[in-house]
């Protein structure tokens, strides 16, 4: 077990800790403080403190700095990795995926921060034109980021990088089920930029923490977790104004049309939906299949299943559920399906087990049922037949949530106008996830999957804000924004207007 007092950050001692726990084994990982509102804001001012300096050094003189974190963590892979495996549950071989997926993001946020965000040159306009006229984003100051417990690295990062790139300082709360992870990625920051240590710090415990971060004086709040947590982010932000962006969960759709490659749909529905034990906002849940290729997809849905298992070993396909109480919900939409006229073709309801959940496939779901409504968060998929691709289009798009999707076609085109058309912030065609591995790409949904970005261009600008600036070059010969102004000179400008703009054309 860690020592509290490495664990703790710079304040006064705790008056509460907590241990994170090994899921598989139930073991105490390490032993981290409880933090209240004022170890909370000292933080905070500590981060405010960095910040200032943070944004002196300019993008050109944060560029190294952020290189070194990046090489941090790409040479201690393996070491996190087992961090994740511990703390989470995830094989070592899925953790290693997510960090490295983080590494490339962290790389481009360092590379783009300056083309994306630096001051460029736009129109002034006629009524402007003796002035020069620019936009550029400037970093907010410090910004809180409030991460999941099923991708401990990857979702964290998505906001840390691209913040620190953005030039801000970041206070990061970790899930309470992966604390020491989050002291991982602060501790590589400290190793790595020990000059402004305080660029990255960590504050540690439960809702309340949360809470606090939120009323600490922060500048933006980027929070990931469950819509019902999130407006509870929310209301406790709106408190001081304190913009957010919400990054909620899923019930993503894979629609299967009748000429796709079926054995590559297959595959690609089991990883997607069963991954990290179904533990994934981005993971496939429901899967819409046109009639014509429902049968032989289903058959081979079944047999790939036939391999997978959960457990805690190299072997094991996910771990143990991370948080406990998602078992519970699993169970119940399981049971919801089934005493709905659903039938499980591969598991069931003995599938859910504390020790890990097994692959559930169920088929003849109603649409009104839990298992298709909530996001189950499970290694479950319900599979459904529909008369064509545009049916399951619908049924897709007829949810509360829309984060990711995807669509398996034999024509490309098709596959991308389906694509578009789907709600959701983002779609594969002919694979799965491929927008989270795209760093130019932004990330987020819409409906109750939340608003805002991460990654790309967006994800910089969504720690910024935009700022214009405008100079005279040269005075007018008369000035319109001046009680002096000539009785003629507005009729002269709405004249010009007109011969100038009221031509349709």
């Amino acid at each position: 077990m860690a020592n509290i007092e490495q664990l703790r950050p710079m304040d006064a001692a705790p008056a509460a800790t907590f241990h994170t726990l090994d899921p598989s084994t139930g073991a105490v990982v390490a032993t981290f403080p409880v933090d209240d509102a004022g170890s909370v804001e000292r933080a905070v001012e500590r981060a405010q403190a960095a910040a200032v300096w943070w944004r002196s050094l300019g993008f050109a003189g944060r560029v190294p700095h952020l290189r070194r974190y990046k090489s941090e963590i790409a040479r201690r892979i393996d070491e996190l990795a087992d961090l994740v495996h511990r703390e989470n549950g995830k094989p070592h071989g899925d953790a290693v995926l997510e960090i490295t997926l983080v590494v490339d993001h962290l790389a481009w946020a360092t590379g783009h921060a300056r083309k994306v965000l630096g001051p460029r040159r736009v129109s002034a306009g006629l009524l402007a034109a003796n002035s020069t006229a620019s936009v550029e984003y400037q970093p907010l100051g410090v910004v809180g980021v409030i991460g999941p417990w099923n991708y401990p690295v990857f979702t964290p990062m998505g906001s840390i990088a691209y913040a620190l790139a953005a030039g801000n300082a970041v206070v990061f709360k970790p899930s309470e089920y992966t604390p020491a992870i989050g002291r991982w990625l602060v501790d590589a920051w400290a190793r790595a930029v020990p000059e402004g240590r305080d660029v990255l710090t960590l504050v540690t415990g439960f809702g309340d923490t949360g809470g606090a971060l939120c009323r600490s004086g922060v500048d933006k709040i980027a929070f990931t977790g469950s819509a019902a947590t999130g407006r509870k982010v929310m209301a406790a932000c709106a408190e001081g104004l304190v913009p957010v962006l919400m990054e909620c969960g899923g019930k993503d759709a894979l629609l299967v049309d009748a000429d796709a490659d079926l054995d590559a749909a297959a595959d690609a529905a089991l990883w997607c939906g069963m991954s990290n034990g179904g533990q994934t906002c981005i993971g496939t849940e429901r899967v819409y299949v046109a009639d014509a290729a429902y049968d032989r997809f289903v058959d081979l849905l079944v047999a790939k299943a036939a391999d997978l298992a959960p457990g805690s070993g190299d072997e094991a396909s996910w771990g143990p559920p991370t948080m406990p109480s998602q078992i519970d919900t699993i169970r119940r939409h399981v049971t919801d399906a089934l005493a709905a006229g659903g039938r499980a073709v591969v598991g069931g309801e003995s599938s859910v087990r504390p020790s890990g959940v097994g692959p559930t496939i169920l088929v003849d779901v109603p649409e009104d049922a839990s298992a298709v409504r909530e996001e189950t968060f499970g290694p479950t998929l319900t599979v459904t037949r529909v008369r064509d691709i545009e049916e399951g289009l619908a049924l897709a798009n007829d949810s509360e949530f829309g984060l990711g999707g995807a669509v398996f076609t034999g024509s490309r085109r098709r596959g991308v106008a389906l694509a578009r058309r789907m709600r959701s912030g983002m779609t594969s065609v002919n694979s799965i996830m491929t927008f989270a591995m795209v760093p130019g790409l932004p990330f987020g949904g819409v409906g109750e999957s939340g608003f805002g970005r991460i990654h790309g261009a967006d994800g910089l600008r969504e720690f910024t804000r935009a700022k214009a600036v405008t100079a005279q070059r040269f005075a007018l010969p008369v000035n319109l924004t001046s009680f002096g102004r000539p009785a003629k000179a507005t009729a002269v400008t709405a004249k010009l207007m007109g011969l100038v703009h009221g031509r349709n054309r």
